[in-house]
Order: C-alpha cells, then structure tokens, then sequence
C-alpha cells in the first residue's frame, strides 16, 4: 500500500506545475495552513470534485472501559469529518462520475 506525503505532493506539483521545488512546497503549505485555519475557526473545506472537510461538535456522553466494564464519562470535543464527493466515491469504486453532481 502507498501513501501520499507531503513531499510526494510538492514533488506532484513540481513536475506537473512548472514550479520550483521551494515554490511548490510553499504553495502545499500555503493550502494546507489555510485548510487548517478555516476548520479551526468551525468553516467547512470544500473542494468540488473531491469533498468537504468539516469539524463536529461531540456532546458529552457516559462510555464503558472495555476491559472493566466501568462506566467513564467521555468529555464534550471536536472532531473533523470528511464526506467524499459522488465524484470521488464513482472514482474509488471504478465507475463513471455522476453527471454535474460534484457536491
């Protein structure tokens, strides 16, 4: 299995962009801060054609030690979600994308 790094998308945006390696570095860096900057302040990331990033607010709830079986309470937090595109789903599972549906 492969995994996509950081420096795999800057070297992506060098060869197929015409950048320089600092500059396109910079330019991933750029997008990801400002992702990270909008789903801490609670907005949502959308990027047609691929999906939307979004943060959740969890409420508190009781949970259970697996292995004692005690009661624990869970605190209040906020978890990031991601919810693909119909697009990138068809993709995924090798279909053709839905007409003009890119959520």
């Amino acid at each position: 299995m492969h995994t996509v790094t950081r420096a795999h998308l800057a070297e992506t945006i060098y060869t197929q962009v015409g950048l320089s390696r600092n500059e396109s570095a910079a330019l991933l860096e750029t997008v990801l801060e400002r992702m990270s900057t909008a789903l801490e302040a609670g907005e949502s990331v959308k990027i047609s054609g691929f999906g939307t990033f979004s943060v959740r607010q969890k409420g508190r709830r009781v949970g259970r030690n697996p292995k004692t079986g005690v009661e624990v309470p869970i605190l209040p937090r906020r978890v990031l979600v991601f919810r693909p595109s119909q697009v990138l789903k068809a993709e995924v599972n090798g279909l053709a994308p839905p007409g003009g549906d890119d959520e």
